[in-house]
C-alpha cells in the first residue's frame, strides 16, 4: 500500500469519526430541546393545577361555614309545616259525659270554606268549637255525615281570612314506602308534626258506628299518630292531602290508619249539598278470608279469596243464587285475594244498582254469578 492511500484511508477514517460525533451532537441537542419543551409544558400544567388548586382551598371554609339543609323531594320540612299550619285546626265538642277533642282541617268546596274531620269526633256532641292555630275560636255545626266512612263536614262561624284551604288530591297514586306526615293535636297538644312513611294500602277497618260494615280502602301508615289526632290531614311531601288520619292499634308502635283522600273527593259533593252519602253498595253477605288450612279442610285447590258463611235472605247475593261455602275469587274479572280486595274494589269502583259479575269457586268448579248490588242499610244512630 503506498503512503499516499494510506493516508487517504486515515483522513476517510477521521472524517467519518468527525460525522457521527457531530450526528451524536445534534441528536443530544435535538434531544435536549424536545425534552426541555416537554418539561416546560409540564411546568406549565403543574402551575395551572396549583392555581386551580388554591382557588378551591381558598373557599373552602366558605363552603364549611354554609348551613346545610336537608331535603326530602325538594321540600324541607320546616318550610313545609310553616305552610300549612295555619290550614289545621282543633276541634272540641261538649257531650253528655264531658267533652272530646279532635283535628280538622280547612279545605275549600266551589268557594264554600269548610273543615273536614272524621265522624267519630263530632258523633253525640251537643255543641262544637273550632280553634285555628291563631287561637282564634268559633262556634260550628255538623253540615254533613258518613259513618260509614268515618267523614264528617263541619261549618265554622268565622271570618273569611280565618280560612286557609289545603289541597286534597286523589290517593289512587299512593304505593308503599311513600313518605307522609300528619299534623294534628294529640292530647290537644296543638300543631304537632309527625313523618313516616305508608306501610300498607287497601286495609279494612271496623268501628262502633258503622254496624258491623268494614270502612274500606284504608291508609296504613307508620305515622305517629294519637288520640287527638283524629280527623286532621295526611299530607304528601308537596303538603297535599292523601288522607283523613282516623284509628290508631292500642298499644302499637308505628300502626296507624287514615281515611283515602279519594273516598273524601267521591263524597264531598253529597256531604256538602245533601248532608249525607248514600253510595255504599251492599252485597248482602258475611265471610271470611281463605288460607291453607281452610282450603285442606274444605277440600279445595284455592287457598286465596273470601269464603262466603252467611248469605242474608233477600238481599242481592242471595236473589242472585250465591251460597254459603262459595269461595268468591274476583269481581268482574280483578282477582280478590281477601275480605280487604273485596271491600276496597266495592267501595271504589261499584254503585248500588250497578250489576257486577262474581267470580267464584264451588267446590271443584268455577262459576260466574251476575249480581245487583243494593245499598247499605242506614247506619246505626
Amino acid at each position: 500500500m503506498g503512503e499516499l492511500e494510506e493516508r487517504y484511508i486515515k483522513f476517510s477514517s477521521a472524517f467519518l469519526i468527525l460525522i457521527f460525533v457531530a450526528g451524536l451532537m445534534v441528536g443530544g441537542i435535538a434531544s435536549c430541546y424536545i425534552t426541555f419543551r416537554e418539561i416546560n409544558s409540564l411546568n406549565n400544567e403543574v402551575s395551572n393545577l396549583r392555581s386551580q388548586v388554591s382557588k378551591l382551598w381558598g373557599i373552602r371554609p366558605e363552603v364549611i361555614n354554609q348551613s346545610i339543609t336537608i331535603y326530602q323531594n325538594s321540600t324541607a320540612l320546616a318550610e313545609l309545616y310553616e305552610r300549612v299550619e295555619n290550614s289545621v285546626v282543633l276541634i272540641v265538642g261538649t257531650t253528655s259525659e264531658g267533652t272530646v277533642q279532635g283535628s280538622g282541617f280547612v279545605y275549600n268546596f266551589s268557594g264554600t270554606m269548610v273543615v273536614i274531620t272524621n265522624y267519630h269526633v263530632i258523633h253525640g256532641t251537643t255543641s262544637l268549637s273550632v280553634t285555628f292555630s291563631n287561637r282564634n275560636g268559633y262556634a260550628a255545626a255538623v253540615n254533613g255525615t258518613d259513618p260509614y266512612a268515618d267523614l264528617a263536614v263541619l261549618l265554622v262561624d268565622a271570618p273569611e281570612d280565618e280560612f286557609t284551604p289545603l289541597e286534597v288530591v286523589s290517593s289512587s297514586t299512593l304505593r308503599v314506602g311513600d313518605p307522609v306526615i300528619a299534623i294534628g293535636n294529640p292530647y290537644g297538644l296543638f300543631g304537632s308534626m309527625t313523618t313516616g312513611v305508608v306501610s300498607a294500602l287497601g286495609r279494612t277497618i271496623t268501628e262502633e258506628y258503622t254496624g258491623g260494615f268494614g270502612i274500606a280502602n284504608i291508609i296504613q301508615a307508620s305515622t305517629p299518630i294519637n288520640p287527638g289526632n283524629s280527623g286532621g290531614p295526611l299530607l304528601n311531601f308537596d303538603g297535599k292531602v292523601v288522607g283523613i288520619t282516623t284509628a290508631i292499634v292500642t298499644d302499637s308502635q308505628g300502626l296507624g290508619f287514615a281515611i283515602p283522600s279519594s273516598t273524601l273527593l267521591n263524597e264531598v259533593f253529597s256531604l256538602v249539598t245533601y248532608g249525607t252519602y248514600e253510595g255504599h253498595s251492599y252485597l248482602g253477605l258475611k265471610g271470611i278470608d281463605m288460607d291453607y288450612e281452610t282450603a285442606q279442610e274444605m277440600g279445595v285447590n284455592v287457598t286465596y279469596g273470601w269464603r262466603v258463611v252467611e248469605v242474608m235472605p233477600g238481599e242481592p247475593s242471595a236473589t242472585a243464587g250465591v251460597r254459603v261455602n262459595d269461595i268468591i275469587v274476583g269481581i268482574n274479572g280483578t282477582s280478590i285475594r281477601n275480605g280487604d280486595d273485596m271491600a276496597s274494589y266495592l267501595e271504589e269502583y261499584t254503585l248500588p244498582g250497578q250489576t257486577v259479575i262474581l267470580n267464584v269457586r264451588r267446590g271443584s268448579q268455577t262459576r260466574d254469578i251476575p249480581v245487583t248490588l243494593g245499598s247499605r242499610p242506614s247506619p246505626p244512630v
